[in-house]
């Protein structure tokens, strides 16, 4: 029996070519059906994937700010936010009006700071709200003089060079305390220096008195045996404020109860566990543990909403910064209250 010759037809492999063709086809069309599936099936994770728009909160402190510089040691915030897909970026400030400064130029989302900084930064246009504060901590703000000073009251401060902070919280601190005393700031002498500086010259006796706050307070009375001329007390409230931008409070509204959700629960464990949140605190503001527990004791770290009341008192220091020309134009502080979307 002959076989076909190679490139003749042969009736006996028509049919063979045809199947091989037809299982390809198919193939081919199961593939793509399975691709597909496969395709379809994964659309929705991806579409999901896409939607989860990780979010940088950034936060502006200063090393004052003890319960701040305590979340940042133990990292409490960052845990929380894992959910959420969000992260911490922790930016430093010297003190309250440069975080302030920080927040209307749009470098951190939220800051912690003293009465005054906001009463500045709204007059100046800063777009933040007033998301939460802590209660009234008076004795942990007040004017030292130095050890063997002659000065022994506050009246006595007249002509006298007084170094402070501009624009924070003990600014209106020394307002109060001098109209309590029948005085004015034109009758002293304002030395406007940052922390560092008017330690350095206080230290030096260049300036009679700083009025200043804590832990910067104990640290000086502990240190050099500065003395309290007076403090807070009985004078002005010292309330803290949580403030945050207001376009980033809209659109993450669940990071903003995160980091209120936060603060409350290590505030509590703060005051609970003074002597190792000092511990851990210490390190990180350069100061000795018993300085830090000190300051610690005069505040409060009990982080709530802001009330109405709280809003009036905030009016009452805007009202006399305006009168007193400290900042160019009357504010309404109820403006930047927090308004959660019903």
């Amino acid at each position: 029996m002959s076989t076909p010759s190679a490139g003749t037809p042969g009736t006996s492999q028509q049919p063979s070519r045809a199947r091989t063709w037809l299982d390809f086809s198919l193939g081919l069309l199961l593939a793509a059906a399975i691709a597909g599936v496969i395709t379809l099936l994964s659309l929705p994770v991806a579409h999901a994937q896409g939607n989860a728009e990780k979010v940088e909160l950034r936060i502006g402190y200063q090393k004052a700010a003890s319960l701040f510089v305590l979340q940042k040691a133990q990292g409490t915030l960052e845990k929380r936010l894992q959910p959420l897909n969000a992260t911490v970026k922790w930016v430093e400030f010297p003190a309250g009006p440069q975080l302030l400064e920080g927040l209307n130029l749009g470098s951190v989302d939220v800051g912690y700071v003293g009465e005054a900084p906001p009463i500045f930064a709204q007059a100046a246009g800063a777009k933040f709200a007033y998301i939460g504060y802590d209660p009234a901590a008076p004795e942990a703000e007040a004017i030292l003089v130095p050890r063997d000073s002659a000065i022994k009251s506050v009246a006595e401060l007249k002509g006298k060079k007084v170094a402070l902070n501009k624009g924070s919280n003990v600014h209106y601190l020394l307002v109060k305390l001098l109209e309590k005393n029948q005085l004015k700031l034109s009758d002293i002498q304002p030395v406007y220096l940052p922390p560092a500086d008017a330690r350095a010259a206080f230290e030096s006796k260049s300036v009679d008195a700083w009025v200043i706050w804590d832990p910067f307070t104990a640290a000086a009375e502990k240190a050099i045996g500065a003395r309290v001329l007076a403090d807070g007390k009985g004078v002005v409230n010292n309330y803290q404020y949580y403030l945050a931008e207001r376009g980033f409070v809209a659109k993450n509204p669940k990071v903003i109860q995160a980091l209120f959700d936060d603060s409350v629960e290590r505030g509590a464990w703060l005051k609970a566990n003074l002597k190792k949140a000092a511990e851990l605190i210490a390190p990180l503001q350069g100061l000795p543990v018993n300085v830090v527990e000190t300051s610690l004791k005069r505040y409060e770290f009990k982080v709530q909403p802001v009330p109405a009341s709280v809003i009036a008192d905030q009016q009452k220091l805007a009202d006399t910064f305006f009168e007193l020309k400290l900042i160019p134009k009357a504010i309404n502080v109820s403006d930047a209250a927090y308004k959660p979307a019903p």
